[in-house]
């Protein structure tokens, strides 16, 4: 009998009773594997995966291409797309669920963005903001700052991993457009 015969029924109730949120990165990715590959252990995969790309933000926004020379196959690299876009998904709903700020004069400062990801003990930071106007493509300014907090959060330990803009119905995200 395999050494991880068992091990997807036990993680699969690991994270049913203490949350999602409990699970390491390379776990949450076997569950998202576990689609894409009916057996075997893809615990080796997952963390080959990890290590390859620097961490999960950076593994799953990788393009397809990228994924794909990794040693995922096309269930892997759907299974691990779609979970991104659920999330992008999520954020977007819950952003226009709540109110928005129709203002041009709050400007957001580096310092305090990074001042409040040390607050939480953050390691890594996602900006994510929505754009009234409905499309989320990005402005000059909002790359401009994105670089500003980037280049402000790097030397205190603290890695940028992307700035999603919301729109309407779609999303921009810096880190696919090379801006980051």
């Amino acid at each position: 009998m395999p050494h991880y015969f068992g091990h997807r029924q036990r993680l699969r109730e690991r994270m049913i009773a203490n949350g999602a949120e409990t699970l390491p990165d390379y776990e949450l990715l076997e569950v998202i594997l576990f689609a894409a590959r009916a057996r075997g252990d893809v615990k080796p995969v997952a963390k080959a995966l990890l290590g390859h790309f620097g961490g999960f933000a950076e593994m799953v926004s990788a393009e397809p291409e990228a994924l794909a020379a990794a040693g995922l196959n096309l269930a892997g690299i759907a299974a691990v797309k779609v979970a991104r876009e659920a999330a992008l998904r999520l954020m977007r709903a819950e952003l226009q669920q709540r109110p928005v700020l129709n203002s041009w004069d709050t400007p957001v400062y580096p310092r305090e963005v990074v001042k409040r990801a040390l607050e939480l003990g953050a390691s890594a930071l996602i900006l994510v903001h929505n754009h009234p106007s409905g499309d989320p493509t990005p402005s000059k300014a909002d790359i401009a700052v994105t670089k500003d907090i980037k280049k402000a959060a790097a030397p205190l330990g603290v890695v940028l991993h992307d700035h999603v803009i919301i729109g309407r119905n779609r999303h921009t995200s810096l880190r696919e457009l090379r801006e980051i």
